[in-house]
């Protein structure tokens, strides 16, 4: 899914646009034990409650594309005959009717979920009459497309307030606030179908993390039968790791600096143009920029081998997920330098009467601990 379609079902989880009519969900405890199950029906609740809830469901659609919002891919077989596509339809089709599918669903959830503390498990169903988009993209509202009924779950914890002292305008008085439980943002949760294309997609659905270093890959595993994609933390950390152990002698700091710089400016491109894939590189494409930033042969298909075993050797991978686009690093034991990516010149390495520097030009604007200073 991209981002615009993503977008365009985040905008419909407000309370006059939703076709949402209830909310199902359970109680689980920290001994994984369900403690209580709920039917909530949003028109018994005020108009600020009901928003509160449905802005808690969205959050299981918001955060980056490739980071915390994830495809997960059914084959063929799945689709026809697998235990947990055919759950999902059962939730989808019997529009949380299904009291059977959604305890079956309840169970496997909380038998795969590695979570502490208490949280909730919220199944929303939704069907929408997506407008028709001419060639031009002129929304038609007039016109449907089609309908896409999906379901959307979302997993939150539900963690202890700390008691305070608090004032209380109207009583003209204090008193005291007690420790209280509230449903946190959600930490896991998923779309099914996919919207790809404004358009239903059974063959897919869009996973939604709130960590991007832990997918919870038996949660994954358990709801839709697939491993985990890896998260985009751990592929930034091992697309490094590589980087830096098979480069060897050419890991020099202008080689990183301009992969890095490669990286963004690909990143950049594809935002300035507005494309609304999002943009992914191949093994061939990082390989042709380790070649064109000088590095030797046999480094570059020592790279290649270590790609291919970690993270196979069909699979691209998010430029954004491989590099820091807010920032360029440079660390050593005692000393952290952060730069702007796009004035990586400003660094420099250099080995002055056999000790090993690293020199920022440093013109004006030069401050220490708040103090500016004058560089003689």
């Amino acid at each position: 899914m991209t981002e615009k379609e993503i977008a365009e079902l985040r905008r419909r989880f407000r309370a006059d646009k939703s076709n949402i009519s209830h909310v199902r969900g359970c109680y689980v405890n920290e001994k994984r034990e369900i403690i209580s199950e709920f039917d909530q029906s949003l028109a018994l609740m005020n108009q600020e409650e009901s928003e509160q809830l449905l802005g808690v469901l969205r959050k299981t659609l918001s955060g980056t594309v490739g980071k915390n919002l994830l495809d997960i891919a059914f084959d063929t077989r799945q689709v026809v005959e697998g235990d947990a596509h055919k759950l999902l339809m059962a939730l989808r089709s019997s529009q949380l009717g299904d009291r059977e599918a959604v305890q079956a669903f309840f169970q496997r959830t909380i038998q795969s979920l590695d979570l502490e503390g208490n949280y909730l498990i919220l199944l929303a169903y939704d069907a929408y009459d997506v407008p028709y988009r001419s060639k031009d993209g002129e929304r038609q509202d007039d016109a449907s497309s089609e309908v896409f009924s999906y379901i959307l779950c979302s997993i939150c914890p539900v963690k202890l307030t700390k008691a305070a002292l608090s004032y209380f305008v109207y009583e003209n008085k204090f008193r005291n606030l007690e420790a209280d439980w509230v449903v946190a943002p959600p930490e896991a949760g998923f779309l099914f179908p996919a919207f790809d294309d404004r358009s239903t997609n059974l063959y897919n659905a869009l996973y939604y993390t709130k960590d991007i270093g832990e997918n919870h890959p038996d949660f994954v595993g358990a709801i839709f039968r697939t491993p985990a994609p890896m998260p985009a933390a751990v592929q930034m950390e091992t697309f490094q790791t590589i980087l830096g152990d098979t480069l060897s002698g050419d890991c020099k700091y202008e080689v990183v600096q301009a992969v890095q710089g490669r990286l963004c400016g690909m990143i950049e491109e594809h935002k300035a143009n507005k494309i609304e894939e999002p943009l992914v590189v191949s093994k061939g494409t990082v390989k042709r920029v380790l070649e064109s930033c000088g590095v030797a042969e046999a480094h570059v298909a020592e790279f290649e081998e270590r790609y291919d075993s970690a993270f196979g050797p069909e699979t691209d991978l998010s430029p954004r997920n491989l590099v820091d686009t807010k920032q360029l690093e440079v660390r050593t034991p005692d000393v952290t330098i952060r730069v702007n990516p796009d004035r990586g010149d400003l660094v420099e390495t250099r080995v002055i009467d056999g000790a090993r520097y690293i020199l920022i030009r440093a013109e004006e604007g030069v401050e220490v601990n708040g103090v500016q200073i004058q560089i003689p």
